[in-house]
């Protein structure tokens, strides 16, 4: 079993207190997967800008320091009034920069495709980004629910539009990806009623997945997480039969 970290659930980052992090999740034989940072190279070029990278940086260091193999980052999202290809021309140094830093601690990139204006909202996104980058130590968070066309993608809730074929888009980033985020929507009966799972995990079986697949419920609406997180954990270990 492990668990992945947000930068907000940190309340320090005294040495001390990433350490207490460190032992007490070893004592209670968890895993720590990944630091996930809410990066944002989309931003105007300046002094905001260096900040994302500084800030990515940084956590890169923090998960040196505590032993943690992957940072999680988001690509950028495009300002009104901007373009998508303004934003790549300086999205793209900036994810390069980060991903050689990663290189030299030994700290993988890992990049969350994500819709609602984000420049990752399909398979063929990512997959530029990722071939642009270059970098070995960059590569991909997949997230089930947050490509265009799915019911749970942001701005959609519950509507999945067959045209968009998200579930290609999974196929198309599967071979690609280092952890699986599933997504949880509506659990309630003991399977999942937005996401087709069992379409999943043949896309994963089929490229030989072997890593972390971390559930993120956002069904509180429907269940509580006390009940609704165990019936999501037994039923994606039913469907994992690889």
């Amino acid at each position: 079993d492990g668990i992945d970290l947000h930068t907000r659930a940190f309340a320090s980052e005294d040495p001390d207190y990433l350490r207490g992090i460190r032992m007490h999740a070893l004592k209670k034989g968890i895993a720590l997967s990944y630091i996930g940072v809410s990066s944002n190279f989309g931003v105007p070029a300046g002094e905001k800008l260096d900040e994302q990278v500084t800030t990515a940086k940084h956590w890169i260091d923090v998960a040196y320091f505590m032993g943690i193999p992957l940072v999680r980052v988001f690509a950028a999202w495009v300002p009104e009034g901007d373009t998508e290809e303004a934003v790549y021309e300086r999205m793209m140094p900036c994810l390069k920069e980060v991903a050689a830093y990663g290189e030299e601690k030994g700290v993988v990139l890992g990049l969350h495709n994500h819709n609602h204006g984000c420049v990752t909202r399909t398979g063929k996104d990512v997959r530029r980004i990722i071939d642009g980058v270059d970098n070995p130590y960059f590569s991909h968070i997949l997230d089930t629910g947050q490509y265009v066309g799915s019911p749970g993608a942001s701005g959609a809730r519950g509507t999945e539009d067959p045209s968009l074929n998200f579930y290609g888009s999974i196929e198309e980033t599967a071979p690609l990806a280092v952890h699986v985020r599933c997504k949880i929507y509506r659990i309630e009966s003991g399977t999942e009623e937005w996401l087709d799972y069992p379409r999943i995990m043949e896309i994963l079986k089929g490229v030989d997945y072997n890593g972390w697949c971390s559930i993120v419920y956002e069904g509180q609406d429907a269940e509580a997480e006390a009940t609704a997180v165990p019936k999501a954990v037994t039923y994606l270990r039913s469907l994992m039969d690889w």
